[in-house]
Formats: C-alpha cells, structure tokens, sequence
C-alpha cells in the first residue's frame, strides 16, 4: 500500500551542503582564513581603533609589501626551492634605486635600476640552483649576505633620501586608498591567472610534485625554475622601492628579518614545502594574518621583542600544520 500524498513537502537532507562546507574546511587556506576571523574578532573588542578606516586601510599596507614578495616565493617554493635572500635583496635594489635617483635625477632609471638589481640576484640563486646544484637553502643564504654587505658598501651605512616615484608608490594613495595595496591586488590577480592558466604555471606545480617525472614529461625543469628565482628577485626588488619610497630614504638595512615574514606568509596560505602544492589567494591570507598580528601588538601595546618571538613560533606552527597534513594525505 503507497504511502498517500499529503501535500505537503519535506525537507530532505542536504548532504551536498555538508560535503561542500566539509570540502572548504578541508582546504590547506581554510586554517589561516579562520585564524584572520578570530584575530578580528578579538581586536575588534580588545581595541575601539581597530575597525576605523584608517587603521584598516594601515593594515592592508603593511600587508601589501610582504604579500608582493611572498607571490614570487610562494613560486619558488612550488618549485621545490627556498629563497632566504629576498630581506637582503628589498634592502640592496632599495639603495641602488635610490643611488641611481639621487645621481641622475631619472626617476624612469632609478626605478629600473632598483627592479634589474632584484632580477640579477634572483638570476644568479637560480644558476646558483640549477647549474651549479647548491642547495638553494645555502645558496640563498650565501646570497643574502652578500647582498647585504654591497648595500653597505654603496651607502657606507648612510641612508640615501629618495623621492619621486617610489614615494608615490609606497606611501602614495587613489581615493584614500595606498597605492601600494592595490599594486598587491593587481599582481596578485596577475599571478594567479599565471600559476594556474598558463601552461608555465602548470609546469611549476608539476615540477614541485616530481622534477624527475616532470623532465620525462619534456617539461625544461632547469628554465622553469631559474624563471621562479628570477621573478621572486623582481618582486623583492619591488617591495625593496616601495618600501624606501614610503620612508622617503633607502637605507642599507631596509627588509632586514623580511625574509622570515615572507616565508611564514606563503607556508601559512597553504603552500607546501614539500613543493607542488600552493595557491595566491592562500599567499595574500598569509600576509594579511602577519600584518594583523602585527597591528595587534601595536594597538595592544605589547612589546615588540615579543613580535620577533611569535613571529617564530607561527613559522614553526605553519611547518608543523604543513607535516601533519602531509603525513594525512601521505
């Protein structure tokens, strides 16, 4: 006997809701995307600033300089490599740019001195990789010091003024908004379209998931990630004019420590060390998590000793999340 028709409807269940919700959450992004919302919780009750226009606005600036640098390691890392040199090299093509301003008064030369610096070092870690077969670890720490020492020796320590164009760039705004943040959201659109619809992008995360069956694909292992070092130098190179530019003065230990900001951005977005496995949008979370971590020590007037110390212990977290995930899938 058929059950007789009521008329009226039922509810069925709705397992694709909790499939798709259980998919989101599975995401290697979704951790840090949920740390963001809770550090705005907090602060937004800690702290009767924090939501103001400005203070937000602040924190997407901080923000912009560590996410623009972190697009370019994020690649790297991709790839199966490391760049440790990228705090030196913001600080390097700082100076060169500046010193170039300062002797021309060619702002268009200045601002390409300062961008080809950040090339050059990154062309030299990625021959350093690729050609000679050094670790990139050691070879990046290798070309972080050197970098360092010639921006010494260009200033004699002394901080070069640099005006003009950078200024706009770092310290500039578009209808009250930095510059410097919607650069990063343009090159962060940018990249993503890269890494994930073009076919150099595609041989990226192929590369980082196996080089040796990448190769036997025809893939150029050797080309794909000498271009990642190269465009990881050009990027740093960047943040290195932003910087000066919102300072108004390029000294030689401009991005000293940067380097670990930038990293923990791109492990903290989801991007795994293991290589293959990353995504932008994840790198931009990363950033926007260390510069609101920042802000709260700022607004909650804690010391910044402490800063150096949680800085540390969120890049231990991020490997640590990074391993036991790995260990999952694996």
């Amino acid at each position: 006997m058929t059950k007789p028709d009521t008329g009226i409807a039922t509810s069925p269940a709705r397992p694709g809701v909790a499939v798709s919700i259980g998919r989101i959450l599975r995401q290697r992004e979704a951790s840090v995307a949920l740390m963001i919302i809770a550090v705005v919780i907090f602060l937004s009750f800690a702290n009767e600033y924090f939501l103001t226009p400005r203070n937000i606005l602040n924190v997407g600036r901080q923000a912009s300089v560590v996410a623009i640098v972190a697009l370019g390691q994020a690649l790297v890392i991709i790839a199966r490599g490391l760049d440790l040199s990228v705090g030196s090299v913001l600080g390097l093509s700082a100076v060169v740019s500046a010193f170039v301003a300062q002797a021309t008064g060619n702002q268009v030369l200045a601002l390409g001195a300062g961008l080809g610096t950040g090339i050059v070092v990154g062309l030299v870690n990625g021959l350093l990789f690729t050609r000679l077969n050094i670790n990139p670890f050691i070879a990046t720490l290798g070309t972080l010091s050197v970098a360092r020492g010639l921006a010494l020796l260009i200033t004699g320590g002394i901080p070069i003024p640099y005006a003009g164009w950078a200024q706009w760039l770092g310290a500039g705004k578009i209808v009250e908004v930095p510059v410097s943040l919607i650069l990063m959201l343009l090159l962060a659109l940018a990249f993503h379209i890269f890494a994930t619809h073009t076919r150099i992008g595609r041989n990226i995360y192929a590369i980082g998931d196996s080089p040796k069956a990448a190769r036997l694909a025809g893939i150029n292992v050797e080309g794909t990630r000498l271009l990642v070092f190269v465009l990881c130098g050009l990027l740093a190179g960047l943040g290195g004019i932003i910087l000066a530019g919102n300072l108004a003065s390029a000294n030689p230990d401009l991005g000293r420590g940067y380097e670990l900001d930038v990293i923990a951005a791109v492990i903290l977005g989801g991007t795994a060390l293991s290589g293959g496995r990353g995504t932008i949008y994840g790198v931009v979370l990363g950033a926007l998590l260390m510069a609101l971590l920042s802000n709260a020590f700022v607004l909650l007037g804690i010391s910044a000793h402490w800063q150096v110390v949680t800085k540390g212990l969120v890049i231990i977290l991020a490997v640590g999340i990074d391993g036991f995930r790995r260990g999952r899938e694996e």
